[in-house]
């Protein structure tokens, strides 16, 4: 069992890994391991593997199985290790969800069913994997509905909330989902029900704003960790304005990252480049950056590392 399972508690960078891939379309487990020890270096709380960014859904039960082993093993109790189990079969996910948390695995990152449209049917949904799984287990319940085309309300939350002990993590990354922090925080506040841990994706976009309606921190792949951890860090601290102006020193780096259904090429190309990754391969059919994308990229790292004094 690990000993860093998460829950309501939870606060910090879990940052969300790619799966580098060689160049012929392998995975490669030897990138696997530079990029584990970047990771580390970089300070971050947790790692979180197999979501989108791991191109989960491009990989073989057999292959995600031999990725979540090695990660299992490379790391080694060292720091929590989130994974991604959503499946659009229910035995499937949760034969997958056993399997990560007898290798040691901190809990699930689930989103849900693409399509479920009311909330009476996300409510069920949720209701069927989280009873599935048992108390015992963990879950992070991501919330992206720019990938799954689920709206998820706060009231369906809300009833999650109460009814699921198990249920210990939001990933929020509803855009412009500001106001949904808010109202879910200003309940637990006034308590009126369970807090509960809510870290924010989309690659940390808005992360200083939601930082001040109350998140714990950041789940995402931003190629810059340590700005997602110097951030949180001062936050915390009650530096807000530092870090504020920290936050700014990367946003132009950090928007070009988060261009729609492009952005994971220029993220692994990134690692690659800071010597996380060999090969920024991304499986097909994904983005692939052509020599105008290599200048532009070149530029917004260079103007960076001005910045930075480097």
């Amino acid at each position: 069992m690990s000993q860093h399972r998460i829950s309501e508690s939870t606060r910090g960078v879990y940052i969300i890994s790619p799966t580098p891939f060689t160049e012929d379309g392998k995975v490669d487990l030897a990138s696997t391991d530079t990029l584990l020890d970047f990771y580390d270096a970089k300070g971050v709380t947790g790692i979180t593997i197999l979501g989108v960014l791991g191109e989960a859904g491009k990989l073989t039960p057999e292959e995600a199985a031999i990725f979540l082993d090695h990660v299992m093993k490379r790391v080694d109790g060292t720091k929590p290790i989130v994974v991604g189990a959503s499946n659009p079969g229910t035995d499937n996910l949760v034969r997958f969800a056993n399997r990560a948390m007898e290798k040691g695995a901190a809990g699930l990152m689930i989103a849900p069913l693409p399509g479920l449209k009311t909330d009476e049917q996300i409510y069920a949904y949720w209701q069927a994997v989280l009873t599935r799984l048992g108390p015992d287990i963990p879950v992070c319940y991501q919330d992206y509905p720019q990938t799954t085309q689920v709206v998820t309300s706060v009231s369906v939350l809300n009833r999650l909330i109460d009814d699921f002990p198990n249920f210990v993590m939001l990933k929020h990354e509803e855009g412009s989902g500001l106001s949904k922090i808010s109202r879910l925080r200003e309940r637990s506040d006034a308590g009126k029900g369970r807090r509960i841990s809510i870290l924010v994706g989309n690659g940390g976009l808005y992360l200083p704003q939601e930082l001040r309606r109350g998140v714990d921190g950041a789940m995402t792949g931003f190629a810059y960790p340590e700005m997602l951890v110097g951030v949180c860090d001062k936050f915390f601290a009650g530096e807000v304005e530092a870090a504020e102006d920290l936050f700014d020193i990367y946003l132009p780096i950090l928007r070009h990252e988060q261009q729609l259904g492009f952005g994971l090429a220029v993220r692994k190309e990134i690692l690659r480049r800071r010597g996380a990754i060999a090969c920024s391969a991304t499986r097909h059919p994904g983005p692939k950056m052509t020599a105008r994308d290599h200048q532009e990229l070149d530029e917004l790292m260079a103007r960076l590392d001005a910045k930075l004094g480097k």
